[in-house]
């Protein structure tokens, strides 16, 4: 007997190609675990250099990713400051090392950039913490971002 149509399960629908700010958010993310391991790592440095050879990111990537870690990285003590304010029974440093630059990364474009709507900004943060971070990360990025979007449009 064949089988009807109607019950000929649909495939699981693709995943969709990131967008280029997706990608960049995560070279971003990637670039900010590295550079936990090794401060001198800095956007424009010669070390920078290697870290994009062996990631191989599409130009637009890079430059995106860059433009953000250009932003990011001189406000760190800010940006942390802002992070450690809002966490609660947790210790800043003791933070998984995906959730605290993931949240650094969005936090920055909460404060700083007026062309990323918060929504989209913490939505991202999300969606890449689920790929990166632990199974309690999308909860607990949304919860620190969340505060950080009320604190700063308040």
């Amino acid at each position: 007997m064949a089988a009807d149509a109607s019950q000929t399960p649909s495939p699981k629908p693709r995943k969709a190609r990131p967008s280029l700010r997706r990608e960049g958010r995560e070279a971003a993310l990637q670039f900010l675990f590295s550079r936990d391991l090794n401060s001198e790592l800095a956007p424009d440095s010669p070390e920078a250099v290697d870290f994009w050879n062996l990631r191989s990111a599409k130009p637009r990537v890079r430059e995106f990713a860059n433009n953000l870690l250009r932003g990011l990285v001189p406000r760190l003590p800010e940006i942390d400051e802002k992070i450690n304010a809002v966490i609660e029974n947790y210790a800043f440093k003791r933070l998984a090392t995906v959730d605290r630059n993931l949240l650094r990364l969005s936090t920055y474009e909460i404060l700083f950039c007026d062309d990323v709507p918060n929504p989209v900004a913490i939505n991202e943060a999300i969606e890449i913490s689920k790929d990166f971070g632990t199974e309690e990360s999308p909860k607990f990025i949304n919860g620190v971002l969340d505060r950080i979007r009320k604190e700063h449009t308040a």
